[in-house]
């Protein structure tokens, strides 16, 4: 896959994620919200176990491979939803989403650190302009205020999670395989959220029977296609172009989940949001290098 498909398939993806964020916002109107995300995991891993069991994978893997997985499943799936459902419940959404939207600066950072990746002065503009784009999206929304609160730490924690096991795959998916690693990571994932789930959530597994048929399709529409081929098409990203790179894409979610919000609950999109939006395609378009290749390849034009 070259890169240009590549970068347009992640374009797509962040459509998905972003209109995903409503189908869980239906899905946890119904359900209890951990027990019901480590459902939803688990068909994620059902849908991608195909692959797993093709030509045996994971009975090749060493033991230090698995005990990776399930430090990736710790950071990636335990450690970030759970401390993210407790931070949304005490915190605002601006707040919730400014926080999030540090995901591609902690990465960048973390990636610079601990895998060598170059800094260049294109990718920290992408990283201005892209935070900047989610902060214009944000905090323009009903309601907003920057107020301080505890669960403002619990977001924060759970983009270090997040950051954390990008870094991690970044780091394994090329011994390992990004479907190994996506669909190992989810069935370990989900079985310590719903371990989480029934402890703190008693009536969990009672809140099953809840469901509308709506929700219940909304729910394995979501688990099959955002969060199984989601993870898996993006993980594969963080393998061909780095963690840094695929977390640029992550600030293009918050808009597109204002779409769907926009197309499914009827809530209103403001001007300065679209606004908001363009910065973030051009932090994309810097911070992934795009704009500094056609610069180069222009020079050279220029001066025949």
């Amino acid at each position: 896959m070259n890169s240009i498909l590549l970068y347009v398939l992640l374009f797509v993806l962040m459509i998905i994620w972003g209109f995903n964020v409503t189908a869980i916002k239906i899905i946890v109107s119904h359900f209890s919200p951990v027990t019901i995300t480590s459902l939803r995991i688990f068909i994620a891993f059902l849908t991608l176990s195909p692959l797993l069991f093709y030509r045996n994978r994971i009975q090749k893997l060493p033991l230090k491979n698995i005990l990776m997985i399930a430090l990736i499943a710790v950071f990636g799936v335990l450690g970030h939803h759970a401390f993210l459902s407790v931070g949304l419940n005490h915190t605002s959404a601006a707040n919730g989403g400014l926080i999030l939207g540090s995901v591609p600066i902690v990465t960048t950072v973390a990636a610079a650190l601990f895998l060598g990746d170059r800094l260049t002065v294109f990718r920290i503009l992408g990283l201005v302009f892209g935070f900047s784009g989610v902060a214009l999206i944000m905090l323009v929304q009903p309601g907003a205020a920057l107020q301080f609160s505890i669960g403002d730490i619990f977001i924060f924690v759970a983009v270090l999670t997040q950051a954390t096991s990008f870094i991690l795959i970044n780091k394994m998916a090329n011994s390992v395989g990004s479907q190994t690693l996506t669909g190992l990571s989810m069935l370990m994932g989900s079985v310590m959220l719903f371990a989480l789930g029934i402890t703190v959530e008693p009536e969990g597994l009672a809140s099953l029977k809840s469901g509308t048929p709506t929700a219940w399709l909304v729910f394995f529409a979501s688990g099959c296609i955002a969060t199984a081929l989601g993870h898996l098409l993006y993980n594969y990203a963080i393998q061909r172009i780095g963690a840094g790179q695929a977390a640029l894409f992550l600030n293009l979610s918050p808009f597109f989940s204002l779409v769907g919000a926009a197309f499914f609950l009827g809530e209103k999109i403001y001007s300065i949001q679209w606004i908001g939006f363009l910065l973030i395609v051009l932090g994309v378009l810097l911070g992934t290098g795009f704009l500094e290749h056609r610069a180069k390849i222009r020079r050279p034009e220029a001066g025949k």
